[in-house]
């Protein structure tokens, strides 16, 4: 396990929340190999809708850009190993 080795760039998440989100991460990385971005978002995705209810995005990878509207308080940007993790819950259509 890689916990205590991420960088958060940015968050709004609570420190719980926080803390679940790089566990969620250091475990993908020890399930799959860091070049399986694919599946390391859809471990986290899938675990994040488990523990938090359902609309959760993941974005893993080491070179991207993205622009969305989230749910406050739901949202976390960090860096782990080389690759860079955005986790949020999409907020609700207007």
């Amino acid at each position: 396990m890689l916990e205590g080795k991420a960088m958060i760039q940015d968050t709004d998440m609570p420190a719980k929340m926080q803390v679940q989100a790089m566990s969620s991460a250091s475990q993908a990385l020890d399930l799959f190999d860091v070049v399986d971005c694919r599946s390391i978002a859809a471990h986290i995705k899938t675990e994040f809708d488990r523990v938090y209810g359902p609309g959760w995005q993941c974005v893993v990878g080491s070179n991207f850009g993205c622009f969305f509207t989230h749910k406050q308080g739901t949202f976390i940007y960090f860096c782990l190993e080389t690759l860079n993790f955005l986790i949020f819950r999409a907020a609700a259509a207007s």
